[in-house]
């Protein structure tokens, strides 16, 4: 035989993910936050060492943030004589095949 003990607890909930360039909330109506974070952790040797940075961008932000950063690749490597890259897929890592015809 066992004696159940139950404790009501306060817990955390995360209310809101707002962007931290636009303000903006990242919830999407019934598919929860959609955010990209933008992190670092800078080591021993780096002028920034022990500083560590997370940025929280909503879709669009992200997305404006990445086509600079696409750009400043493409700058800097505009004159190379074999480029390696796909500009459009600059970043990516995975996409989901839910969605492709068969």
């Amino acid at each position: 035989m066992f004696v159940k003990h139950i404790v009501v607890l306060p817990s955390e909930t995360v209310a809101d993910i707002t962007c931290d360039v636009c303000c903006q909330s990242t919830h999407v109506e019934g598919h929860g936050f959609q955010f990209g974070t933008l992190q670092a952790h800078w080591g021993y040797g780096s002028k920034h060492d022990g500083e560590r940075y997370e940025v929280h961008l909503c879709e669009a932000c992200f997305f404006r943030a990445l086509s600079g950063l696409r750009r400043e690749r493409m700058v800097n490597t505009m004159f190379d004589e074999n480029p390696d890259r796909a500009d459009n897929e600059f970043g990516l890592v995975q996409r989901s095949e839910f969605w492709k015809d068969n």
